[in-house]
């Protein structure tokens, strides 16, 4: 593995004018996108190959990134998927058998602008008094006039469908199991498909174009609705089909993460809106209503679904059909759904947990449990 000797300098700068000098840590050039904070301690590796983070400036909140290098299979998709990556400060010598090349040789050799000397906690404090702010990391533009002008002349993320970018181009099958799961693949996690792999099922990707045809024609056992990028009320042509497959094949279990979890919210007439800085990390607690059990969970979204009161009962608004199962305990944001009648539901956060604690494996087992379940009946 090499270690860098020469090291550029690189300016952070967001569209209200915050900037700051920093060291250029991966490919040089510039990087633009909406700027949003992550509070994992591990997992940086998931969290730059995650899709769900394309069009995104991603600030680490830990200081210290990069100490166990890089490994093949721990990555979430086949390159990063971050706009550009933000760091306190980057290790350019890991300690881990396992590692294959370093982060900063990682970052190079995939084309991502990175920078690290920022002050991320003060960083973190400006996007939560802020929200997400539009921004650049570039070894270019080193004036602080010129670079605020572009920060600001970045597309805002509402409106953008960003799914096209990293939904697969072909229908693919992975795996061998009992159980068929037909995938929607708005930006699929490679541990999603682990899992469900794990626990007999093949799954067919499809992609965020599919049909409702397509979909019905490989006679599903159950219908994931995947994590993915950009403003769930952009992503019209999965709104349709999933709309459409809820009246055509009301019987077929139907789970859906992160932006499918919106996406089905919108699909039965709900309303999505934007968070102020949103949730990224792995410590987000979330309360099962019914239960009062609380789940240390996986976040990377900036969306969440309006929810309203129906009889008393929390539910979806424009569907009282969906009734509201989890909140999140930092901001009462709706965590989870299901429907009233018909085996479908959904969580706001990543059960597969990478990066992540594991305490919300049990939705995949309930996911799968309901595909055998319907299997019997």
């Amino acid at each position: 593995m090499r270690v860098r000797t020469t090291r550029l300098p690189a300016r952070l700068t967001l569209e209200d004018g915050w900037t700051a000098l920093g060291t250029a840590v991966g490919a040089t050039g510039t990087a633009t996108g909406e700027c949003v904070f992550n509070t994992c301690l591990s997992g940086y590796e998931e969290v730059l190959t995650d899709p769900s983070y394309t069009g995104q400036l991603v600030v680490m909140t830990y200081p210290l990134i990069g100490n166990y290098g890089i490994t093949v299979e721990d990555g979430e998709s086949d390159s990063p998927q971050v706009a550009g990556f933000i760091m306190r400060e980057c290790v350019q010598e890991p300690s881990n058998w396992r590692a294959v090349e370093t982060l900063p040789e990682h970052l190079e050799r995939n084309g991502v602008v990175a920078i690290d000397g920022i002050d991320t906690r003060a960083l973190t404090r400006h996007l939560r008094e802020r929200g997400a702010l539009r921004g650049i990391i570039s070894t270019e533009l080193l004036e602080v006039e010129p670079a605020v002008a572009r920060a600001a002349s970045i597309a805002a993320m509402e409106g953008q469908d960003l799914t096209g970018a990293v939904s697969c181009s072909a229908t693919k099958v992975e795996g061998d199991g009992e159980l068929l799961v037909a995938a929607l693949d708005l930006g699929l996690k490679q541990n999603i498909v682990r899992r469900l792999n794990d626990g007999g099922c093949r799954v067919v990707r499809l992609p965020v174009d599919a049909t409702p045809e397509a979909v019905l024609e490989h006679e599903p056992d159950g219908l994931f609705v995947s994590n993915g990028p950009g403003d769930p009320a952009a992503v019209g042509r999965a709104i349709a089909t999933l709309e459409s497959l809820a009246s055509r094949a009301p019987e077929v279990p139907t789970f859906g993460i992160c932006l499918g979890h919106q996406l089905l919210a919108l699909a039965h007439g709900g309303e999505t809106y934007k968070l102020k800085f949103g949730h990224h990390g792995g410590n987000h607690p979330v309360q099962e209503l019914s239960t009062g059990r609380i789940d240390i969970t996986s976040h990377n979204h900036g969306f969440a679904v309006v929810e309203t009161r129906h009889g008393g009962v929390r539910v979806v608004a424009g569907a009282p059909q969906l009734e509201v199962t989890h909140i999140n305990l930092y901001d009462d944001t709706v965590e989870g759904f299901r429907h009233v009648e018909r085996p479908l539901f959904a969580v706001q956060y990543h059960p597969e947990a990478a990066p992540g604690p594991h305490d919300a494996f049990h939705h995949l087992d309930a996911f799968i449990a309901a595909m055998r379940a319907a299997r019997v009946g």
